[in-house]
């Protein structure tokens, strides 16, 4: 039984181009897509998300008490209006529940076919798996003999540095 996948899956796991780089709000760019689509989303009244927060979507982050936040780097640091994060959010926890929800409908509808398609997952990931492992196990083993070696170097340190003698008074 094959399931029809529906346009909006398709298009989701297409390849497309690469954009420049810009301010990302859960890896989609701010300016680029999430500020026109909530502008068009306020057009056909299925949002209501702030003008002002359409038109300056970044704000400097302040602490409880007014002040400027600062970042390590020494730049203020900044953060989405609150009422557009809040949009992105919702489009982010709705997203996540189609994702689940058509998952589960595959899994429902074609039980034998995703079981296989785990399965072979499973299979082809495994040399990959035995391989980080026997990378990790050799990693450790060479920074817990570098620090042992160091541990001893200092021991020694230690043991050969002449003690001075107290001065007689």
């Amino acid at each position: 039984m094959t399931l029809k996948v529906p346009s909006y899956i398709a298009n989701l796991v297409k390849p497309t181009q690469k954009a420049a780089p810009a301010r990302r709000v859960w890896s989609v760019d701010l300016e680029g897509t999430w500020v026109p689509f909530f502008t068009a989303t306020n057009v056909t009244k299925a949002t209501e998300v702030p003008s002002e927060d359409l038109g300056a979507p970044l704000r400097l982050a302040k602490s409880k008490d007014g002040q400027v936040r600062f970042g390590q780097n020494g730049r203020p640091t900044l953060r989405v209006a609150p009422k557009l994060n809040e949009a992105i959010t919702s489009v982010r926890e709705n997203f996540i529940a189609g994702l689940h929800a058509f998952t589960g409908q595959v899994m429902k509808e074609n039980k034998d076919g995703y079981k296989a398609e785990v399965q072979k997952a499973q299979r082809a990931g495994e040399p990959i798996i035995v391989a980080m492992q026997k990378d990790v196990a050799e990693a450790v083993a060479a920074y817990e003999a570098a620090q042992a070696s160091e541990a001893v170097s200092e021991a020694q340190s230690i043991v050969t540095t002449p003690v001075p003698e107290p001065v007689a008074a």
